[in-house]
């Protein structure tokens, strides 16, 4: 039998208005938005109605897509969709956390909180800046990073496609030289360098709270974007690899590569945006994926005709 993956998103994917249809359209959804409201006020009101400036505001971006993604995951439950693997990219990864049942849904919300505003600290600290390279091999890039001081290759997300993090005094030079050896860079809306060195302020921070969490073993296989491998089950691993995330690399074509490898041939994007769905067509094109709004989508038509509605792979 085919198995499905779940995949949440990271930050950049969010925008005003995210989420507002499941909570319209979905009570479970709902009771996901009233139950992060009464723990994080606001929280419904800055996703369905922004203003953009305050949602982009990383302090604030992280616990609101966490509330979009834990919402679409529980309203593809309650019409019988059931994953046998998770992942997420950056951000999306602790709500893996959750959906696989290593954290509880307070818990996930206590960390990306305080993820959030650690990693803004962070960029604060050095201005950093982010670009997508695109038309370049993987080993051009890297070794166009190596000319620049302090710039790393950081999302390797699709063939095509990697982003690197570097100082935003050097954007402009390293956009040229992109240029030059016929790729096409472009920055990216994002606070921070995050996913390198930039980052070791906040994982350093994000130390000091992590034994404030509680850690199962799991119910499904979350694969950690960092290792491309499924998470262990010791508490002590895990925390090792939910801070290791923050400073490192996001292996993400890697983790998909591994994935497919291990029998998953179907992949529901479950969040704001359709960022995950662009990179996994890149990524091996024999594989399905579908987008959560599209899942609920059908089985919505299906039900309001009066017809029986099964996901089938």
């Amino acid at each position: 039998m085919a198995k499905i993956a779940l995949l949440f998103p990271g930050q950049g994917s969010q925008f005003v208005g995210m989420g507002k249809p499941l909570y319209e359209l979905s009570p479970t959804a709902k009771a996901v938005f009233d139950q992060i409201d009464a723990l994080h006020p606001g929280t419904s009101a800055l996703c369905f109605e922004g203003p953009a400036e305050a949602l982009n505001q990383t302090h604030n971006t992280q616990p609101s897509i966490f509330a979009v993604e834990l919402a679409a995951l529980a309203a593809l439950q309650r019409v019988g969709v059931q994953a046998q693997g998770i992942a997420g990219f950056s951000l999306g990864e602790v709500t893996g956390l959750v959906a696989a049942g290593i954290l509880s849904m307070e818990d996930g919300l206590k960390f990306v909180k305080k993820r959030g505003r650690a990693m803004e600290e962070a960029s604060q600290m050095t201005p950093a800046s982010m670009v997508a390279v695109l038309k370049l091999d993987n080993a051009k890039v890297e070794a166009l990073c190596k000319e620049f001081n302090q710039c790393y290759p950081v999302n390797y997300n699709c063939p095509g496609q990697l982003v690197v993090a570097l100082l935003r005094e050097d954007q402009d030079a390293f956009l040229g030289r992109a240029k030059e050896l016929g790729g096409r860079g472009i920055p990216l809306t994002l606070s921070g360098g995050f996913h390198s060195p930039f980052m070791t302020y906040a994982t350093k921070q994000l130390e000091q709270k992590i034994y404030e969490l509680t850690f199962s073993a799991g119910t499904i296989p979350l694969y950690s974007n960092a290792y491309a491998k499924p998470y262990p089950t010791s508490p002590v691993d895990i925390r090792n690899y939910i801070l290791h995330q923050i400073n490192h690399p996001v292996l993400w074509e890697q983790t998909i590569r591994n994935m497919i490898d291990d029998g998953f041939t179907t992949f529901i994007e479950c969040g704001p945006g359709k960022t995950l769905s662009g990179f996994i067509k890149k990524i091996d094109k024999s594989v399905t994926c579908y987008h959560v709004e599209t899942v609920l989508t059908d089985y919505l038509q299906a039900k309001n005709a009066g017809k029986e509605w099964s996901f089938i792979c």
